[in-house]
């Protein structure tokens, strides 16, 4: 071999590939940041935002038809409520956190599904056919200018 073909490989960073990876990331999310704002919490993190404020809007309700002393009877009551809330959910988002971020993520597969089974309901309907899959016979019945079910008619979401 020549002193040509012989040369050693220039050093490489093995890390160069994940470095920049992360600087595209970190890229990314300050845009995402300035665009829309700070990103949303866990879903942890989201029920504790949620206590907290439906907490302050309690405690700032004000009853006008109570005379004062029964106005100072509810606010202490309400706050007492607020107190044994907060305790009874605290340790439950420390424990498990990823559990809300888990029941989040089945909720929407639920509300996924959901949307999936009125859409295809929807589409029959507004086509005409009846569930069985035969077009509705419309000379007997009502018009039904909505494109619902007529009452006591068995909605198919299968």
């Amino acid at each position: 071999m020549s002193d040509a073909t012989e040369r050693e490989a220039p050093e490489v960073d093995a890390d160069a590939w994940e470095k920049a990876c992360a600087e595209d990331l970190a890229a990314e999310r300050a845009r995402r940041r300035a665009q829309y704002g700070p990103p949303t919490g866990s879903a942890a993190e989201e029920l504790r935002k949620l206590v907290d404020a439906v907490s302050d809007k309690l405690s700032g309700l004000q009853a006008p038809l109570l005379g004062a002393v029964a106005q100072g009877a509810v606010e202490q009551t309400i706050k007492q409520v607020v107190r044994e809330a907060k305790a009874a959910v605290e340790p439950v988002i420390e424990r498990n956190p990823d559990v809300f971020d888990h029941l989040a993520a089945a909720g929407s597969e639920l509300l996924a599904a959901y949307r999936s089974a009125a859409r295809g309901q929807e589409n029959r309907w507004t086509r005409g056919d009846a569930p069985g899959g035969a077009a509705k016979d419309t000379t007997d019945g009502p018009d039904r200018r909505d494109g619902g079910p007529a009452a006591g008619e068995h909605i198919d979401l299968d």
